[in-house]
């Protein structure tokens, strides 16, 4: 993975758009890059293959957005760039990761789990879907030891 480029953005939003049934803006993308969130992006042979954001607050990260074109899906490649995110994470001190993920999201909610997420509450009609509104449910993942801060992974 790399830092996230304004250049990338075209590419990115490509993806966004062609794999969320709601997906971010150009200007939602900007304003990540522009903010300092940590905005990185896999690619292989010039091409983007996915992306992540992850927006730092003190010792905590939420993960805002993690995604992964349709061709490059099912192949281990979003669990390969959420393992890179929370290395970042874990690099940077960062004490804990949050995120909300839609609970119709199965996959999703699968990958959070068995990278050590897991759940921590609900909001409710977080979501707009077909019917008005879903809920979230909200993950952590603890990355630091509390005893030590070492840095050792909790789980």
């Amino acid at each position: 993975m790399r830092e996230m480029t304004s250049a990338d953005l075209d590419a990115v939003l490509a993806i966004e758009q062609s794999v969320q049934r709601y997906p971010w803006t150009r200007g939602q993308f900007a304003d990540s890059l522009d903010a300092g969130h940590w905005c990185h992006v896999d690619e292989e042979g010039g091409e983007l293959r996915g992306y992540a954001i992850m927006m730092p607050a003190v010792d905590e990260v939420e993960l805002l957005m993690i995604g992964v074109s349709a061709a490059h899906q099912r192949k281990g490649l979003g669990r390969a760039m959420l393992g890179g995110m929370l290395e970042l994470a874990r690099g940077r001190n960062m004490r804990r990761v949050l995120l909300e993920v839609r609970p119709s999201n199965t996959a999703a909610v699968a990958l959070y789990r068995s990278a050590g997420f897991s759940e921590v509450g609900l909001r409710r009609s977080y979501y707009r879907d077909a019917n008005g509104s879903e809920d979230a449910l909200v993950m952590a993942c603890e990355l630091l030891d509390g005893t030590n801060g070492a840095g050792e992974a909790n789980g």
